[in-house]
Protein backbone atom coordinates (compact mmCIF):
# COMPACT_ATOMS: atom_id res chain seq x y z
CA UNK A 1 0.00 0.00 0.00
CA UNK A 2 1.20 3.68 -0.86
CA UNK A 3 -0.13 5.94 0.64
CA UNK A 4 -0.52 9.77 -0.78
CA UNK A 5 -0.76 12.31 2.06
CA UNK A 6 -3.11 15.98 1.93
CA UNK A 7 -2.61 18.87 3.21
CA UNK A 8 -2.48 19.98 6.87
CA UNK A 9 -0.30 20.08 10.03
CA UNK A 10 2.33 17.07 10.65
CA UNK A 11 1.63 16.32 13.75
CA UNK A 12 -1.54 16.36 16.14
CA UNK A 13 -1.48 18.03 19.78
CA UNK A 14 0.32 14.86 21.31
CA UNK A 15 2.59 15.34 19.27
CA UNK A 16 1.50 12.23 16.60
CA UNK A 17 1.80 11.56 12.92
CA UNK A 18 -1.62 12.98 11.47
CA UNK A 19 -1.40 11.14 8.25
CA UNK A 20 1.60 8.69 7.37
CA UNK A 21 2.19 8.45 3.96
CA UNK A 22 4.15 10.07 0.77
CA UNK A 23 3.89 13.41 -1.29
CA UNK A 24 5.55 15.18 -3.87
CA UNK A 25 5.73 18.30 -2.05
CA UNK A 26 5.36 20.07 1.20
CA UNK A 27 2.09 19.24 2.00
CA UNK A 28 2.39 18.77 5.50
CA UNK A 29 3.43 21.56 8.36
CA UNK A 30 6.65 20.47 10.54
CA UNK A 31 6.68 22.51 13.64
CA UNK A 32 8.95 22.18 16.60
CA UNK A 33 7.14 23.14 19.08
CA UNK A 34 4.56 20.52 18.60
CA UNK A 35 6.82 17.40 18.61
CA UNK A 36 6.15 15.89 22.11
CA UNK A 37 8.83 12.98 22.53
CA UNK A 38 11.28 12.21 24.97
CA UNK A 39 13.67 14.86 25.50
CA UNK A 40 16.79 15.00 23.47
CA UNK A 41 15.18 13.08 20.75
CA UNK A 42 14.67 15.64 18.12
CA UNK A 43 16.54 15.30 14.92
CA UNK A 44 16.55 18.48 12.32
CA UNK A 45 19.36 18.26 9.91
CA UNK A 46 20.14 19.72 6.13
CA UNK A 47 22.34 18.02 4.05
CA UNK A 48 22.96 19.24 0.46
CA UNK A 49 25.88 16.94 -1.78
CA UNK A 50 26.64 18.33 -4.96
CA UNK A 51 28.40 16.09 -7.52
CA UNK A 52 30.05 16.14 -10.88
CA UNK A 53 31.63 13.17 -12.83
CA UNK A 54 35.29 14.05 -11.23
CA UNK A 55 34.73 15.58 -7.84
CA UNK A 56 32.01 16.77 -5.01
CA UNK A 57 31.30 18.34 -2.09
CA UNK A 58 28.98 17.59 0.86
CA UNK A 59 27.67 19.57 3.19
CA UNK A 60 25.93 19.48 6.88
CA UNK A 61 24.04 21.30 9.43
CA UNK A 62 22.45 19.14 12.06
CA UNK A 63 21.17 20.00 15.52
CA UNK A 64 20.20 16.36 17.30
CA UNK A 65 19.01 18.31 20.48
CA UNK A 66 22.00 16.82 22.48
CA UNK A 67 24.73 17.70 19.28
CA UNK A 68 25.32 20.18 17.11
CA UNK A 69 27.16 19.25 14.12
CA UNK A 70 28.47 21.39 10.54
CA UNK A 71 30.19 19.85 8.45
CA UNK A 72 32.25 19.96 4.81
CA UNK A 73 33.57 16.98 2.72
CA UNK A 74 35.65 17.29 -0.66
CA UNK A 75 35.16 14.31 -3.07
CA UNK A 76 37.72 13.76 -5.44
CA UNK A 77 36.67 10.62 -7.66
CA UNK A 78 39.97 10.38 -9.88
CA UNK A 79 42.27 9.99 -6.46
CA UNK A 80 39.46 8.42 -4.69
CA UNK A 81 39.66 10.25 -2.01
CA UNK A 82 37.68 12.01 0.73
CA UNK A 83 38.52 15.38 2.91
CA UNK A 84 36.37 16.26 5.70
CA UNK A 85 36.39 19.31 8.15
CA UNK A 86 33.72 18.84 11.23
CA UNK A 87 32.43 20.74 14.17
CA UNK A 88 30.65 19.61 17.21
CA UNK A 89 29.16 21.62 19.67
CA UNK A 90 27.38 20.12 22.96
CA UNK A 91 23.21 20.16 23.31
CA UNK A 92 22.51 22.95 21.06
CA UNK A 93 18.17 21.95 21.65
CA UNK A 94 17.10 23.96 18.53
CA UNK A 95 19.43 26.85 19.13
CA UNK A 96 20.77 26.18 15.51
CA UNK A 97 17.21 27.59 14.90
CA UNK A 98 16.77 25.28 11.73
CA UNK A 99 13.71 26.27 9.55
CA UNK A 100 10.65 24.47 9.91
CA UNK A 101 9.92 24.31 6.05
CA UNK A 102 12.25 23.07 3.26
CA UNK A 103 10.69 26.21 1.01
CA UNK A 104 11.47 29.07 3.59
CA UNK A 105 14.00 29.76 5.81
CA UNK A 106 17.61 30.29 5.69
CA UNK A 107 20.94 28.14 7.31
CA UNK A 108 23.02 30.52 8.56
CA UNK A 109 26.48 29.13 10.63
CA UNK A 110 29.56 30.26 11.81
CA UNK A 111 32.43 28.82 13.65
CA UNK A 112 35.97 30.24 13.55
CA UNK A 113 36.49 26.63 11.82
CA UNK A 114 33.82 26.75 9.74
CA UNK A 115 31.04 28.74 7.77
CA UNK A 116 28.31 27.01 6.21
CA UNK A 117 25.11 29.10 4.99
CA UNK A 118 22.13 27.51 2.51
CA UNK A 119 19.94 30.68 1.43
CA UNK A 120 17.14 30.75 -0.62
CA UNK A 121 17.39 32.95 -3.45
CA UNK A 122 15.66 33.93 -6.79
CA UNK A 123 15.38 30.71 -8.81
CA UNK A 124 17.03 28.58 -5.98
CA UNK A 125 19.38 28.28 -3.34
CA UNK A 126 22.93 29.22 -2.73
CA UNK A 127 25.38 27.39 -0.64
CA UNK A 128 28.18 29.24 1.40
CA UNK A 129 30.92 27.66 2.39
CA UNK A 130 34.43 28.64 4.48
CA UNK A 131 36.99 26.62 6.21
CA UNK A 132 40.59 25.94 7.18
CA UNK A 133 40.76 23.00 5.46
CA UNK A 134 43.29 20.76 4.03
CA UNK A 135 46.31 21.28 6.28
CA UNK A 136 45.74 24.87 6.17
CA UNK A 137 45.24 25.18 2.51
CA UNK A 138 41.77 26.70 3.05
CA UNK A 139 38.47 25.54 1.20
CA UNK A 140 36.12 28.55 0.53
CA UNK A 141 33.27 29.29 -2.55
CA UNK A 142 29.73 29.25 -3.49
CA UNK A 143 27.09 27.25 -5.37
CA UNK A 144 23.82 28.43 -6.87
CA UNK A 145 21.26 25.18 -7.09
CA UNK A 146 18.74 25.78 -9.40
CA UNK A 147 14.96 24.88 -8.43
CA UNK A 148 11.89 25.45 -10.85
CA UNK A 149 8.70 24.14 -10.09
CA UNK A 150 9.06 20.45 -9.83
CA UNK A 151 8.19 17.25 -8.17
CA UNK A 152 10.12 15.99 -4.51
CA UNK A 153 9.84 13.19 -2.87
CA UNK A 154 8.55 14.26 0.81
CA UNK A 155 7.78 10.73 3.39
CA UNK A 156 6.35 11.37 6.86
CA UNK A 157 7.36 7.65 8.80
CA UNK A 158 6.16 6.45 11.94
CA UNK A 159 8.10 4.22 14.26
CA UNK A 160 6.33 0.98 15.84
CA UNK A 161 5.61 0.67 19.55
CA UNK A 162 6.64 4.41 19.58
CA UNK A 163 3.64 7.28 18.75
CA UNK A 164 5.40 9.96 19.37
CA UNK A 165 8.44 9.04 17.50
CA UNK A 166 8.48 10.30 13.34
CA UNK A 167 10.60 11.16 10.59
CA UNK A 168 9.71 13.53 7.87
CA UNK A 169 11.74 14.11 5.16
CA UNK A 170 12.09 15.31 1.66
CA UNK A 171 15.07 14.77 -0.96
CA UNK A 172 14.90 17.44 -3.53
CA UNK A 173 17.33 15.83 -6.51
CA UNK A 174 17.88 17.49 -10.05
CA UNK A 175 19.19 20.80 -8.61
CA UNK A 176 21.74 22.56 -11.66
CA UNK A 177 24.20 23.76 -9.93
CA UNK A 178 26.61 26.40 -10.77
CA UNK A 179 29.63 27.95 -8.93
CA UNK A 180 32.97 27.30 -7.73
CA UNK A 181 35.24 25.83 -4.93
CA UNK A 182 38.54 26.94 -4.27
CA UNK A 183 40.67 24.95 -2.39
CA UNK A 184 44.46 26.47 -1.82
CA UNK A 185 45.01 27.73 -4.95
CA UNK A 186 43.00 25.13 -7.18
CA UNK A 187 39.84 26.31 -8.21
CA UNK A 188 37.06 23.43 -9.12
CA UNK A 189 34.27 24.61 -11.12
CA UNK A 190 30.32 23.77 -10.91
CA UNK A 191 28.57 24.19 -14.53
CA UNK A 192 24.99 23.42 -14.56
CA UNK A 193 25.21 21.24 -17.58
CA UNK A 194 27.34 18.40 -15.93
CA UNK A 195 26.60 19.34 -12.24
CA UNK A 196 23.59 18.46 -9.85
CA UNK A 197 23.15 18.56 -6.10
CA UNK A 198 20.47 16.85 -3.77
CA UNK A 199 18.72 18.24 -0.37
CA UNK A 200 18.32 15.73 1.93
CA UNK A 201 15.73 18.07 4.84
CA UNK A 202 15.27 15.72 7.70
CA UNK A 203 12.93 16.67 10.86
CA UNK A 204 11.83 14.41 13.34
CA UNK A 205 11.73 12.86 16.66
CA UNK A 206 14.30 9.72 16.35
CA UNK A 207 14.03 6.05 18.59
CA UNK A 208 17.19 5.27 20.06
CA UNK A 209 18.58 2.30 17.47
CA UNK A 210 18.16 2.80 14.19
CA UNK A 211 19.75 1.22 10.63
CA UNK A 212 18.74 2.93 7.07
CA UNK A 213 19.70 2.52 3.73
CA UNK A 214 19.98 5.44 1.13
CA UNK A 215 20.89 6.06 -2.30
CA UNK A 216 20.70 9.07 -4.69
CA UNK A 217 21.66 10.27 -8.30
CA UNK A 218 21.12 12.57 -10.65
CA UNK A 219 22.07 14.08 -14.07
CA UNK A 220 20.94 13.83 -17.71
CA UNK A 221 19.54 11.11 -19.76
CA UNK A 222 19.67 11.94 -23.36
CA UNK A 223 19.60 15.57 -22.02
CA UNK A 224 16.95 15.12 -20.00
CA UNK A 225 17.36 15.90 -16.06
CA UNK A 226 17.14 12.48 -14.24
CA UNK A 227 17.06 11.49 -10.76
CA UNK A 228 16.22 9.33 -8.36
CA UNK A 229 15.83 8.41 -4.40
CA UNK A 230 15.74 5.18 -2.92
CA UNK A 231 16.01 3.92 0.86
CA UNK A 232 14.16 2.54 3.66
CA UNK A 233 15.39 0.30 7.41
CA UNK A 234 13.90 2.39 9.45
CA UNK A 235 10.58 3.05 11.22
CA UNK A 236 7.19 1.66 9.54
CA UNK A 237 7.10 2.14 5.73
CA UNK A 238 4.45 -0.16 5.17
CA UNK A 239 1.92 2.67 4.10
CA UNK A 240 5.06 4.58 1.85
CA UNK A 241 8.30 4.21 0.55
CA UNK A 242 11.38 6.53 -0.07
CA UNK A 243 11.74 5.02 -3.06
CA UNK A 244 10.75 7.61 -6.88
CA UNK A 245 12.05 8.54 -10.01
CA UNK A 246 12.24 11.91 -11.02
CA UNK A 247 12.46 12.79 -14.69
CA UNK A 248 11.81 16.32 -16.16
CA UNK A 249 10.66 17.49 -12.98
CA UNK A 250 8.13 14.86 -12.82
CA UNK A 251 7.73 12.08 -9.98
CA UNK A 252 7.11 8.59 -10.61
CA UNK A 253 6.72 6.23 -7.68
CA UNK A 254 8.20 3.17 -6.83
CA UNK A 255 7.34 0.48 -4.25
CA UNK A 256 10.35 -1.58 -2.85
CA UNK A 257 13.96 -1.13 -3.36
CA UNK A 258 16.20 -3.84 -2.14
CA UNK A 259 20.13 -3.19 -1.80
CA UNK A 260 22.61 -5.95 -2.47
CA UNK A 261 25.94 -5.34 -0.68
CA UNK A 262 28.86 -7.28 -1.36
CA UNK A 263 30.36 -9.46 1.56
CA UNK A 264 33.42 -7.52 2.37
CA UNK A 265 33.92 -3.76 2.85
CA UNK A 266 31.35 -1.95 0.92
CA UNK A 267 33.92 -0.97 -1.74
CA UNK A 268 35.24 -4.14 -2.60
CA UNK A 269 33.04 -4.97 -5.25
CA UNK A 270 29.89 -4.16 -6.99
CA UNK A 271 26.03 -3.72 -5.43
CA UNK A 272 22.84 -4.84 -7.01
CA UNK A 273 19.80 -3.03 -6.33
CA UNK A 274 16.34 -4.74 -7.47
CA UNK A 275 12.51 -3.96 -6.98
CA UNK A 276 9.50 -5.75 -6.47
CA UNK A 277 8.03 -5.09 -9.33
CA UNK A 278 11.28 -4.83 -11.61
CA UNK A 279 10.60 -0.67 -12.64
CA UNK A 280 14.41 -0.57 -10.80
CA UNK A 281 16.91 -2.68 -11.96
CA UNK A 282 20.71 -1.18 -10.81
CA UNK A 283 24.38 -1.98 -10.60
CA UNK A 284 26.74 0.35 -8.66
CA UNK A 285 30.70 0.29 -9.14
CA UNK A 286 31.64 1.77 -5.90
CA UNK A 287 34.65 4.50 -6.44
CA UNK A 288 35.21 6.10 -2.73
CA UNK A 289 33.67 4.89 0.51
CA UNK A 290 33.15 8.41 2.58
CA UNK A 291 33.50 5.79 6.19
CA UNK A 292 33.06 7.11 9.36
CA UNK A 293 33.08 5.53 12.85
CA UNK A 294 32.52 6.97 16.40
CA UNK A 295 31.66 4.36 19.52
CA UNK A 296 31.22 5.85 22.83
CA UNK A 297 29.56 3.29 24.27
CA UNK A 298 25.41 4.21 24.53
CA UNK A 299 26.62 6.53 21.21
CA UNK A 300 27.52 5.11 18.22
CA UNK A 301 27.51 6.32 14.93
CA UNK A 302 28.86 3.89 11.99
CA UNK A 303 28.61 5.50 8.55
CA UNK A 304 29.69 4.08 5.26
CA UNK A 305 28.14 6.68 2.25
CA UNK A 306 29.93 5.02 -1.07
CA UNK A 307 30.27 7.02 -3.89
CA UNK A 308 30.09 5.44 -7.34
CA UNK A 309 28.49 4.74 -10.45
CA UNK A 310 24.99 3.49 -11.28
CA UNK A 311 23.61 1.42 -14.63
CA UNK A 312 20.82 -0.05 -15.70
CA UNK A 313 17.23 0.08 -16.36
CA UNK A 314 14.12 2.09 -15.03
CA UNK A 315 10.53 1.97 -15.75
CA UNK A 316 8.63 5.14 -15.35
CA UNK A 317 4.57 4.75 -14.56
CA UNK A 318 3.51 4.54 -17.77
CA UNK A 319 5.62 2.02 -19.08
CA UNK A 320 8.17 3.89 -20.83
CA UNK A 321 12.00 2.66 -19.84
CA UNK A 322 15.46 4.55 -19.49
CA UNK A 323 18.38 3.00 -19.62
CA UNK A 324 21.32 4.40 -17.07
CA UNK A 325 24.95 4.20 -17.74
CA UNK A 326 27.33 5.69 -15.08
CA UNK A 327 25.79 8.09 -13.54
CA UNK A 328 27.48 9.02 -10.51
CA UNK A 329 25.50 9.76 -7.27
CA UNK A 330 25.71 7.50 -3.99
CA UNK A 331 24.59 4.63 -1.27
CA UNK A 332 24.98 4.31 1.95
CA UNK A 333 24.64 2.03 5.16
CA UNK A 334 24.14 4.33 8.25
CA UNK A 335 23.72 2.70 11.63
CA UNK A 336 22.96 4.99 14.55
CA UNK A 337 22.29 4.52 18.29
CA UNK A 338 21.56 8.06 19.29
Amino acid sequence: MQNKMGAGPLLDSQGRLLERGWATSEVRRYRRAAVKAWPLRTKEWDYYCVLTDEYGIALTVADNDYLGFLGVTWLDFSARTSVSQDVITPFPRGKFGMPESADAGDVVQEHPKLKLAFRHVEGGRRLSVEAGFAKGRGLSGEIFLAQPSMHRMVIATPFANAPRSFYYNQKINCLRAEGEIKIGEDRFAFTPDRAFGVLDWGRGAWTYDNTWYWGSASGLIDGEPFGFNIGYGFGDTSVASENMLIVSGAAHKLDAVTFHMPDGPPDSAPWRFTSNDGRFEMRFEPVLDRASKTDLGLLLSDQHQVFGRFSGEVVLDGGRKLFVENLIGFAEKVHNRW
